[in-house]
């Protein structure tokens, strides 16, 4: 059955620097013996620099003091000055590459040798510093990449054969043992067990898996063996579908993203010119100033201005959001949606499998016209067989027989309204009050506090079965938890009858509702939340079935329940909830805000530190190590404070339905 008998359907590279210092964190792989090594080295050599430069000085030409500075300012800073001239090359002049390249090498012409490799070095304790940061970041979301399933056992007659998941076809079976990964999303028809969902869902408690229900690629099975008929491709698979979510989260960069990548493209050529100024200018204009003096000065203040804790910590930042939400069963496809949830003011909800369960039962049968209640149960049942939308499973689960499909014909269905088909030469109708008004039926009004399945067998209105569904556990609580994050208004949209909605609204605590919605209501009426919100408010869709992705893509944030949802809507969605609870939607916004409030607080504290730092160069009151420390201190703290946004606790409420049992937060 379709739409009618409900509104159900019925960093990364977004935070990759281009340091292009030949750091490995961009595969997300880091060696940190790799990476020290060399910056042990440049210690040993720096360090006895300085313990013997008064010897080295009676050397002719100062010739033990390069012998030892010389080699550790390459070691430390070859990185650099190779990725300054490749950038030049490809006529990207400034950046922080170039910034540290140029101050340097001002500082050994002016015979600073030991402040020139300082830089350097203390410059590469930063980036290694960055490295573990990423790498920790990284591994957050890229831990989801190792649920993907190796083989699949599959049953061939009496053998059971290993083959790649991609070869698998729907229909085939497979054996899923004790201790291996489901590879395969399909329906368990033999055995029982629990299975470990932690990598899809963040869940802890192990969910019970037995015959009749679905088994996700990417679940650990855990206490017995599993025979599960294979019922999607691996390609259209769920754990494929979170890979590719992940893999492509860094698609989209935030608006405080590509703002810090033009900030940073103006700001290095200014802080470039005011150098040459205060090198140059001084010794010209104030009589008894020196160049050796200003020209310090200038050095001084780019090695202050180098914006590498910005450049690094802001992308990071986002990153880190992504990551720590991914770890609690939140996909955000890029840091560009952390900016948009910030801004969510309202929050509208689908109602079936999003507030819902999905899991509809038959609760009353009201024949008419001579109709009995089995014999209308059983044509409802005939003609909804070729439908899976959950009414129509819950019609054919009541009636609870074979069904014979081979007296089904001409099956169609009817957006927004119900199906219709020929069963043994019948014309039967099944759908809600508006089919009925569309097809001149005349019938009885019912208002009922469930779903109405109306039924019509040749013109004559046969009677209406009731279809209830049940609220998930922690949906009151996450309408709340939006209230108290401070959205202004929560809204739902059903296909449902008036009553029905009404029930549920007043349950939930919702601000308002609409129901007997088709889709493409749905998407008028997100259109006119959008024209009314704000100038910077944002309206945020939640949605699971293939009827709501039109809906979702139009949202200005649309978020799929990726559990039970539809390919299409988890395709369509920005922010993709793998647990299906309805709370983890306060939680992303949560998430959202923390991460954005780190960010800014990162901004604010270089900005603040560098100003100062700026002005005390100018004044000739800090020197090259002072602002190598300056510069290395606000990079680090930036650093280290970007990866909080891995550990966001989130909304107290939130956190609570998080920890749920699968069963509670399904």
């Amino acid at each position: 059955m379709s739409k009618p008998h409900s509104d159900h359907s019925g960093c990364c590279s977004s935070s990759q620097h281009e340091h292009d210092h030949g750091h490995s964190y961009g595969t997300g792989e880091f060696n940190l013996k790799k990476e020290v090594a060399p910056l042990v080295v440049t210690i040993i050599l720096f360090t006895s620099g300085l313990i013997f430069k008064e010897q080295l000085h009676a050397l002719p030409y100062s010739f033990g003091e390069y012998l030892f500075f010389i080699p550790a300012y390459l070691i430390s800073g070859w990185s650099v000055l190779s990725s300054a001239g490749r950038n030049i090359l490809r006529g990207k002049v400034f950046d922080e590459n170039f910034l540290m390249t140029i101050a340097t090498l001002g500082a050994f012409a002016i015979h600073q040798l030991p402040e020139a490799v300082a830089v350097m070095l203390f410059y590469q304790v930063g980036e290694i510093f960055q490295d573990l940061a990423v790498s920790r970041s990284r591994q957050s979301i890229t831990s989801l990449l190792e649920v993907r399933p190796d083989y699949a056992n599959l049953k061939v007659n009496d053998t059971v054969k290993q083959v790649s998941p991609e070869e698998v076809e729907i229909g085939n079976i497979i054996l899923a043992k004790v201790g291996e990964k489901i590879p395969i999303d399909g329906e368990v028809i033999e055995g029982s067990s629990q299975l470990d969902t932690s990598a899809l869902t963040g869940e802890p408690v192990p969910r019970t898996a037995k015959w009749g229900d679905t088994v996700l690629a990417g679940m650990i099975n855990q206490t017995g063996s599993l025979t599960v008929r294979v019922t999607k491709p691996f390609r259209e698979s769920s754990i494929s579908k979170i890979l590719e979510l992940v893999e492509n989260a860094s698609s989209k960069k935030a608006q405080t993203e590509k703002f810090i990548t033009q900030f940073a493209s103006y700001y290095t050529p200014i802080v470039v010119a005011i150098s040459l100024a205060v090198a140059i200018l001084p010794p010209l204009l104030i009589p008894g100033a020196t160049s050796s003096e200003w020209v310090y000065r200038a050095l001084v203040l780019l090695v202050i201005s180098c914006p590498c804790g910005l450049v690094i910590s802001i992308p990071l930042g986002y990153f880190g959001g992504v990551g720590g939400a991914s770890r609690r069963g939140i996909l955000v496809k890029g840091s560009t949606y952390i900016d948009a949830l910030n801004a969510v003011k309202t929050v509208v909800f689908d109602k079936t499998g999003t507030l819902t369960l999905g899991e509809f039962k038959v609760r009353q049968i009201v024949p008419k016209k001579g109709f009995t209640q089995e014999k209308l149960l059983q044509i409802a049942a005939t003609a909804e067989s070729q439908s899976n939308h959950p009414v129509a499973r819950s019609i054919q689960a009541a009636y609870g027989k074979e069904i014979d499909t081979s007296l089904v014909s001409d099956y169609q269905e009817i957006a927004g309204h119900g199906i219709s088909a020929q069963v043994n030469g019948q014309t039967v109708l099944a759908g809600n009050d508006r089919l009925l008004h569309r097809e001149n039926i005349e019938h009885d009004l019912c208002e009922t506090e469930g779903t109405a399945v109306h039924l019509v067998v040749d013109n004559r209105y046969a009677g209406y079965i009731v279809v209830a569904d049940a609220l998930k556990e922690d949906s009151a609580a996450a309408i709340k938890s939006l209230q108290e994050l401070g959205i202004e208004r929560t809204i739902m949209l059903t296909g449902d009858n008036q009553a029905a909605a009404d029930r549920m609204s007043r349950q939930l605590g919702l601000d308002s509702y609409r129901a007997d919605l088709l889709p493409e209501d749905k998407v008028e009426a997100i259109k006119q939340l959008i024209r009314k919100a704000g100038k910077q408010d944002k309206v945020a869709y939640v949605g699971d079935g293939i009827n709501d992705s039109p809906v979702i893509a139009r949202a200005d944030v649309g978020v799929a329940m990726g559990g039970l949802g539809s390919d299409a809507a988890i395709e369509t969605a920005d922010v993709v909830i793998i647990t299906d609870a309805p709370s983890k939607v306060a939680e992303a916004i949560q998430t959202a805000k923390n991460t954005r409030r780190i960010v800014w607080q990162n901004i604010t504290f270089a900005l603040a530190v560098k100003g100062v730092f700026v002005f005390l160069a100018v004044v000739g009151i800090a020197s090259i190590w002072q602002a190598v420390f300056a510069d290395m201190g606000v990079a680090l703290i930036a650093i280290l404070n970007a990866t909080r946004a891995l550990n966001v606790p989130g909304n107290k409420r939130a956190f609570e339905f998080s920890q749920a049992t699968p069963a509670q937060a399904r």
